[in-house]
């Protein structure tokens, strides 16, 4: 988003250290300027409200849907640092499924309630496993799981990376992808998402105050964010635990 969208008169992009999460959302290659957003099956999602369209794969299957996006964009970013061990989410009944397990061979076992490893698969940490890895996250977890695992913060305390997210069924989420402040300290932020059924992950347009697009102002406490497919209260804000 750094090099599409400019901020708006009198805000500036913060600076971010070039190894953070931050960085690696803010500069995340988008696809050329109006793609389409796609589905899963290939179909043209035609009212999308989108600005752009992030370079990520969708899989052909009904699975990488909002918080799956999500949770794939933050498993990507440590991917790309080889930091596997910090590679883990949990799954809706509250087991944890991290990549440094998988890669070391083991493979999750669900047996009725029970959830377990199996170990004995080759080790390996190449493209292939990574891809099994999240598509097992994207089938066990969602919303309610990636709530709950991340912390509660204040919407003016927001950063790069913060996600906007109402666990439950039917419930949503949309990560920050980028952030603006003005001299007084006022932000703005760019959203993307993912949503049902699983589809490319866009930037969405703000179609409610269409004169900042795709940016996004801030709600004060009690208000509420208004997107083009979900409403999120102030106070429904998460971040990632470090």
């Amino acid at each position: 988003t750094g090099s599409r969208f400019s901020s708006p008169a009198g805000f500036e992009r913060p600076a971010e250290d070039s190894n953070s999460f931050a960085h690696f959302l803010r500069h995340f290659p988008l696809k050329p300027k109006d793609s389409p957003v796609h589905f899963h099956n290939g179909d043209i999602k035609v009212q999308s409200y989108h600005a752009a369209v992030l370079d990520l794969s969708t899989g052909e299957e009904n699975l990488q849907q909002c918080a799956d996006a999500v949770m794939r964009l933050r498993a990507e970013y440590f991917y790309s640092q080889k930091a596997y061990s910090k590679m883990h989410f949990n799954f809706t009944n509250g087991f944890r499924c991290g990549f440094d397990q998988w890669s070391r061979g083991c493979r999750v076992k669900v047996q009725g309630n029970q959830t377990g490893w199996v170990c004995g698969q080759a080790p390996s940490t190449d493209r292939s496993a990574f891809q099994a890895w999240i598509k097992q996250v994207f089938m066990f977890a969602g919303t309610l799981s990636l709530e709950k695992e991340m912390q509660a913060v204040n919407a003016k305390d927001l950063r790069i990376g913060d996600v906007w997210i109402k666990g439950g069924s039917p419930g949503h989420a949309v990560i920050v992808m980028d952030m603006c402040a003005d001299s007084s300290g006022n932000k703005l932020f760019i959203l993307a998402q993912s949503y049902m059924p699983a589809q490319d992950m866009h930037i969405l347009q703000n179609i409610h105050e269409p004169g900042i697009s795709p940016w996004f102002r801030i709600p004060e406490p009690g208000q509420e964010l208004y997107t083009p497919e979900w409403t999120f209260a102030s106070n429904q804000l998460r971040r990632f635990v470090p």
